[in-house]
């Protein structure tokens, strides 16, 4: 089951179709819309401010969401959060992609379609123009996304929001084998080449 707590007389909100996994925490104000995916270890504090999960939007293995009271910490539809970020009283736009231990700080705005690079530290109440490659501690704007490179974003949250409902239907808790199968067979998934790989490939 996944822990989720009241706080204040304010209860967390699961939309039927999204998935939590069960080693999350939810706590108060938070609301986790339809077809989301929310990962292993994450944690969803909405004892302060409101926590949003717009539909279609992941928030990956143990990401933070906090923010300070009366703020809204929202991650718009279709929004992509990559393992271990940290998101702080923020907004990421519609369809951003936010990368591995990056920290988003309150009231910084990332705009649609646009990448936070991995690690990368967004100082509080920096605005992102959508559709930007987003860098650095402290971030900076590199330049305008193509339109290749913001279809690959889009795919990878698609295969997230189908990983939702993979998890809703075959994941299951279970004791490890002791020894490999012969015949071991691999998930089936559709291969997504890494940006970098991506960019030259399409080059």
């Amino acid at each position: 089951m996944v822990k989720v707590y009241e706080i204040n007389g304010v209860t967390p909100v699961v939309d039927p179709s999204a998935y939590v996994h069960p080693s999350a925490v939810l706590i108060g104000d938070v609301i986790v819309g339809p077809r989301c995916y929310v990962g292993p270890l994450a944690a969803l504090r909405g004892d302060f401010g409101r926590l949003i999960l717009e539909e279609g939007a992941n928030l990956q293995d143990t990401c933070v969401m906090h923010g300070y009271p009366g703020a809204d910490t929202v991650v718009e539809r279709d929004g992509h959060i990559g393992h271990g970020a940290v998101l702080h009283g923020c907004r990421i736009g519609r369809n951003a992609l936010v990368g591995m231990n990056s920290v988003i700080m309150d009231n910084a705005v990332i705009g649609a379609d646009s990448i936070v690079a991995a690690m990368t530290f967004v100082r509080a109440g920096m605005e992102v123009p959508a559709r930007s490659l987003v860098v650095g501690t402290p971030a900076k704007v590199v330049r305008e996304l193509r339109d290749d490179e913001i279809q690959w974003k889009t795919a990878g949250t698609g295969q997230y929001q189908e990983l939702a409902v993979r998890s809703m239907q075959t994941m299951r808790e279970v004791d490890a084998l002791t020894e490999v199968e012969a015949d071991r067979k691999r998930i089936e998934w559709e291969s997504s080449l890494p940006l970098h790989l991506h960019k030259n490939a399409s080059a």
